[in-house]
């Protein structure tokens, strides 16, 4: 059973950084493709970020381009989002996404793994 564990988390002020790690088990995932999502309250879950996991190949949506950064540690079989110049409307719940299909993609329901979510909040 695939198992998705996100961390890093937490409050930070507008303009500063934050990463956040999803540790994936349970599966080899060379050919899986690994998504980020985020939601907020009262909003729908939106696409953040994606990382094809064999080739590295990376898609962002345009609210977070040139601010955020998706990568993966194949050996520790972990993704990583650097999330840096955090504004406000970042604040969510943001959420590790896996798909055993070696693409990227950046529909909800492109995935069918999914972890618990961890809380950003960006004060202003």
């Amino acid at each position: 059973q695939v198992q998705l564990v996100e961390s890093g988390g937490g409050l930070v002020q507008a303009g500063g950084s934050l990463r956040l790690s999803c540790a994936a088990s349970g599966r080899t995932f060379s050919n899986y493709a690994m998504g980020w999502f985020r939601q907020a309250p009262g909003k729908e879950r939106e696409f953040v970020a994606a990382i094809r996991w064999s080739v590295g190949n990376r898609y962002y949506a345009d609210s977070v381009k040139g601010r955020f950064s998706i990568s993966r540690d194949i050996a520790k079989n972990t993704v990583y989002l650097q999330m840096n110049s955090l504004k406000p409307e970042d604040t969510a719940v943001y959420y590790c996404a896996a798909d055993p299909r070696d693409w990227v993609y950046n529909q909800r329901y492109e995935y069918a793994y999914w972890g618990q979510g961890t809380q950003v909040t960006v004060s202003s």
